[in-house]
């Protein structure tokens, strides 16, 4: 149960899955209602008549198989983001992946319309050769498919925004290395000392118009969150892109440890350890929040600094 003093983020969790399945859903039928219409008043308009319920079923059954496909975009867009920095690398798997986008889309709402149509005892015929099908598809799909990436990509980036996004604030400075002297012998180089792990400090924080630091200290526990790194900080949560393995390796590992294959937390936060039946713990932290904690990890609870 969602607590009032939470801040929205937290509060927007539980609900996220269900409101993004929501909006799709209302914006789907939306467009295949106006589609519908729209399409059965241009094919009277050109005197070519049609049942009612035949522009409905071709919309119908489009927006089903997008509707269908949106997972896998989505899926495909974490594993190939589109940042400022990525655009140049994966754009063209996205122009790959629109390509099979409207491949799987016109198959999928093909096979739809043949089904229904000989339930109802009639044929569906194509208006051409399916090579010329795919080409007029796939000159709508694309801007479909383009539609639905940026609203995933700006949707991300209003979640960054009110969230807040982390990064590293103090980054250490690169070790002058020392141009190599002529031979004078065949005596091999003395190895180069090992340089230490640098450790972050603090995290400077966006957060709409607003930047602030955190202490890494502060940070109560982890969360692995696709291709960012959830920091839960006095209630509030701000994100990092990193995976979860990376951004503990900057982190000092006497007091940061892994307790679940998407969960580390600081020792310094834990309450209370609640042993469960199935062998797994439930990590009860100093801020009221709980954490999971598996049985592979519970080990690392008494000896820090050997999780994985």
């Amino acid at each position: 149960m969602s607590h009032p003093t939470l801040p929205w983020p937290e509060r927007y969790r539980p609900l996220r899955r269900s409101a993004e399945v929501a909006f799709w859903a209302v914006l789907l039928l939306v467009q295949a209602a106006f589609n519908s219409v729209v399409t059965l008043i241009d094919l009277r308009s050109a005197g070519r008549p049609v049942a009612a319920w035949e522009p409905a079923l071709w919309e119908l059954s489009s927006v089903l198989v997008v509707g269908l496909l949106i997972p896998a975009i989505v899926a495909f867009e974490r594993r190939f983001p589109l940042h400022w920095d990525t655009l140049r690398r994966h754009l063209p798997w996205h122009l790959l992946g629109s390509v099979a986008y409207c491949s799987v889309h016109l198959a999928g709402m093909m096979a739809l319309r043949h089904l229904a149509y000989g339930a109802m005892g009639a044929e569906y015929r194509l208006n051409g050769p399916w090579w010329a099908q795919w080409g007029y598809e796939y000159l709508k799909d694309v801007r479909t498919y383009a539609l639905i990436v940026s609203g995933l990509v700006g949707y991300r980036f209003l979640l960054l925004r009110l969230q807040g996004e982390a990064r590293v604030l103090d980054t250490p400075e690169s070790p002058a290395i020392p141009e190599a002297s002529p031979a004078t012998g065949s005596a091999a180089p003395e190895p180069a000392p090992s340089l230490p792990v640098h450790r972050p400090e603090r995290f400077l924080v966006r957060k709409l118009r607003r930047e602030f630091l955190i202490a890494a200290s502060d940070i109560a526990w982890l969360q692995a969150e696709a291709n960012y790194v959830g920091m839960h900080v006095n209630g509030h949560d701000y994100l990092v892109r990193s995976t979860l393995a990376d951004f503990l390796t900057q982190l000092d590992p006497a007091r940061f440890v892994r307790v679940h294959r998407s969960y580390a937390v600081n020792l310094d936060a834990v309450a209370e350890i609640e042993p469960l039946d199935s062998g797994d713990a439930r990590l009860r932290m100093k801020d009221g929040s709980t954490v999971p904690c598996s049985r592979r990890y519970r080990g690392a609870l008494a000896q820090p600094g050997t999780a994985a």
